[in-house]
């Protein structure tokens, strides 16, 4: 019998701090070579969207989390992320489990950009904002919020950035400026407008780029971007179909002028080199990451009511 975790039971299973922790432990796995993950591949649907799939193995396991991103979904009653992740035993193949894309999407998505911020932003960083309050800016806030910090929300629709406060004891900030003058900033929108323009950030901010994971995608300038200390997920990946896409097809960015977080976690690269200095991070969205949900869900499999497929 294989379990199945809708995505209530994602969240039933996983809180915000172990995905947080879950993750770390995949960045540090995948830059140590304990794991693999080929490249993503994009089917693109544009433009309403695109489908990907992206397989992953490590800890004795092999997923594929086949996902879509449809960006105008919601304006139809329908969700933006939908799909599935698999995970199976890689010592005979068989499937152990399916969980639903979208809650293990917006659990690492979450993870990874709170990590990233804790990991690059200043040690005295007193003001954190997310700016998008979909389901993956809402699980960014949430991380956030159990971390033990404020956290203000902004969205272009105010009443979605005050329901999603409301349920999770954050702030709604006056202003999209305002948000963006946040110590830590989390962007979290579709990537169809550049929020970040030349000049805009301030000496010793840290921004996690999350929105911009497709061809065409930017929330920041290349002149923005270039004059901070860019980090990324993984260069491959982001150089390719991230924020530093647009920057390295100017010629503006070279890969040894980005560091990969994993190494920063390694402590085998530097992270933030003083306190005036900008901070930006590159999320692509990793397979690592899911394959890291997926397994702190099956921690706690005995521990949730789950359905069952018989295959």
């Amino acid at each position: 019998m294989i379990p199945v975790f809708a995505a209530r039971h994602v969240e039933e299973a996983v809180s915000p701090e172990r995905a947080l922790e879950a993750v770390r432990e995949a960045f540090l796995a995948y830059h140590r070579g304990d794991w693999s993950m080929p490249p993503k591949v994009y089917v693109p649907a544009y433009p309403a969207g695109d489908f990907r799939a992206m397989p992953v193995l490590g800890a004795g396991h092999a997923a594929l989390k086949w996902v879509t991103s449809f960006p105008g979904n919601p304006e139809q009653g329908l969700p933006t992320v939908t799909g599935l992740v698999l995970l199976s035993d890689a010592s005979n193949g068989m499937l152990r489990a399916v969980f639903d894309a979208g809650a293990v999407t917006a659990l690492r998505t979450g993870a990874a950009a709170v990590l990233a911020a804790e990991t690059l932003g200043r040690a005295d960083a007193e003001t954190a904002a997310v700016v998008g309050a979909g389901v993956n800016g809402r699980a960014a806030a949430k991380t956030f919020v159990a971390r033990g910090r404020e956290v203000a929300l902004w969205d272009v629709d105010e009443g979605q950035a005050r329901g999603a406060a409301l349920g999770l004891g954050a702030s709604v900030a006056g202003s999209r400026e305002e948000a963006l003058a946040a110590d830590l900033v989390v962007t979290m929108t579709p990537g169809h407008e550049v929020l970040l323009p030349p000049g805009s950030l301030r000496a010793g901010q840290h921004v996690s780029l999350m929105g911009a994971d497709g061809p065409g995608k930017a929330e920041i300038a290349v002149e923005e971007l270039v004059r901070t200390h860019a980090f990324c997920d993984d260069w491959e990946q982001a150089s390719h179909n991230g924020e530093l896409v647009h920057a390295v097809e100017a010629g503006a960015l070279q890969r040894e002028q980005v560091t990969e977080l994993g190494a920063v976690l390694a402590r085998e690269a530097d992270g933030r080199r003083s306190d005036d200095e900008i901070t930006t991070f590159d999320s692509t969205g990793l397979a690592i990451q899911d394959l890291a949900i997926a397994l702190a869900a099956m921690d706690r499999v005995d521990k949730v009511d789950l359905p069952t497929l018989d295959l």
